[in-house]
């Protein structure tokens, strides 16, 4: 049955959940993408014969474009029709895909690596913008815990699959996997999405454009490049910072002048928009930088196999998938404030107990706090995506469900340039206090030489013992970033307090009887 031959009106609950499961799967493919090429990036080098810095361009070129082209969605979507950018962003994203697979040298992985995040920039917001068009206000919550499952488990299962499809494949599956997703979500979208009006007088504000794509571009740099350059102590960084908060202030002072700006301030005349923004910004701080720091302490400190890795951290997202379905059920029954609340609370226990984590764990210990926080995770996005558009204009969904998309990926680059950074930096100032301890008079390491576990007389002897500091070094710092994650996720708490609860549409027999 086509779109065409649809009656008016919502769609029925048979072409929902087609439209549900279409937009879902160009979802599911665009998120798993975000990690999925993080596992297989030194098979890439070996066979690109690249250098660390220069196959990290596979990631950075990705991340720079999709954050470049995600504001554009509002203004393609009002000029051309959602159904029809919708499904050139997914053909665009598959095809791109299969040529990452198919590329020979590192310029052309790059490049299309590039395309896959102009083309898949759009895929996320699109997803939740129709999936809020499609389901009636009192089901947003439903709505918004289906397609939280793919926003949120696909940059958890991502390295899983990915180490996964390297071990046992090669490399480029990793992106050859996006084709059967891509061509079910395109056929789905043909058959059962419809058009949107489209504005074809609306006029495209190419400076707002530029301004925004400069400041985010140059900001993306700066976190991807800042870690290997030392931050503020080389000039790229600092031309990077300047060029990003010069551009973005220029920006900002243009939308609010100009007669027909890029972003329509509107949108942040909406309380719990606006709040909700700086939310899901938390939010995207906590989601990724925790997968950034588990793999390296399971590999490097404990000595976790990846393909074991991944599977230690899978159930974090089973947790968040149980605490979507839940959150979906209690939609309309419990505050969603509540819920939030309920969130930030699980994921700062997960992460204090973190806090507590030692080489000698196991991994039960790493599978109950992935649980414990994926379930935090749950409860906190599915109410927190509902309540964000509950009083939103409709006309400024696609804008809006873009900027959400945006602030949560840019959430993620700060998080874990942050954690990696603070990762780097504790770990020299742990080193240099515990060896402070490394002297004659410590008792413990006199009664360790006495038993033979140290010779302090041999260059070996002292290799092991600077090993062993080195270690616990990394481990601490470890828990040092833990912690701040759980201060920034305790941060976030008072924010609720600032959300409104949207209205409950009455019964039809309240109606009726104020009418009497």
């Amino acid at each position: 049955m086509s779109a065409v031959s649809m009656p008016a009106g919502r769609p029925d609950t048979a072409h929902r959940g087609f439209i549900t499961l279409s937009v879902m799967l160009a979802t599911i493919m665009q998120a798993l993408d975000t990690t999925i090429a993080n596992v297989a990036l030194p098979h890439m080098q070996g066979s690109m014969s690249a250098t660390q810095d220069q196959i990290s361009w596979v990631l950075t070129s990705y991340i720079v474009a999709a954050a470049i082209f995600m504001p554009l969605t509002g203004f393609l979507t009002a000029r051309f029709g959602r159904k029809r950018i919708f499904m050139w962003a997914v053909v665009g994203f598959t095809v791109a895909s299969m040529m990452c697979g198919a590329a020979q040298s590192l310029t052309q992985i790059v490049l299309f690596r590039l395309l896959q995040g102009v083309f898949g920039a759009s895929l996320v917001p699109l997803s939740q913008s129709v999936l809020l068009d499609t389901y009636p206000r009192e089901q947003h919550g439903s709505a918004m815990a289906l397609w939280g499952v793919g926003v949120m488990v696909g940059p958890i299962l991502g390295p899983t699959l990915g180490g996964w499809l390297t071990e046992y494949y090669n490399w480029r599956w990793v992106f050859y996997i996006n084709l059967p997703f891509g061509m079910l979500a395109w056929l789905g979208l043909a058959a059962y999405v419809r058009e949107t009006e489209t504005d074809r007088t609306r006029r495209f504000d190419l400076l707002g454009f530029a301004l925004l794509s400069i400041s985010i571009g140059a900001f993306q740099m700066m976190l991807d490049r800042g870690e290997s350059l030392d931050w503020f102590a080389s000039a790229e960084v600092m031309i990077e910072a300047m060029l990003a908060g010069l551009c973005f202030y220029l920006f900002v002072a243009h939308i609010f002048t100009d007669e027909h700006p890029f972003i329509e301030p509107g949108l942040f005349k909406d309380r719990n928009f606006a709040v909700g923004l700086l939310f899901i910004f938390i939010v995207g701080i906590i989601l990724l930088a925790t997968m950034a720091l588990l793999p390296p302490f399971l590999q490097n400190l404990m000595g976790y196999p990846v393909i074991d890795v991944g599977y230690v951290l899978a159930p974090r997202g089973i947790g968040t998938m149980v605490a979507m379905m839940v959150v979906g059920k209690l939609s309309g029954k419990v505050d969603g404030r509540y819920q939030i609340f309920l969130g930030l609370m699980l994921t700062s226990l997960s992460l204090w107990e973190m806090t507590h984590f030692n080489t000698d764990i196991g991994s039960w210990d790493v599978v109950r706090t992935g649980v414990i926080q994926g379930l935090g995770l749950g409860f906190i996005f599915v109410p927190l995506s509902t309540i964000t558009f509950a009083t939103l204009a409709p006309r400024y969904r696609n804008e809006g469900t873009a900027l959400f998309s945006l602030l949560r990926n840019i959430g993620s680059s700060i998080g874990i340039s942050v954690v990696i950074t603070k990762l780097s930096q504790n770990l020299q100032a742990n080193h240099a206090a515990l060896a402070d301890y490394i002297n004659p008079f410590n008792l413990a390491l006199r009664q360790a030489v006495e038993t033979g576990a140290y010779n302090l007389n041999t260059p070996q002897g002292l290799a092991a013992i600077n090993g062993e500091v080195t270690r616990q070094a990394a481990t601490l710092a470890y828990l040092q970033d833990f912690r701040l994650m759980m201060w920034i996720t305790l941060a976030a708490v008072p924010l609720i307090v600032l959300l409104r609860a949207p209205a409950k549409k009455a019964a039809p027999s309240e109606v009726h009887a104020a009418l009497d």
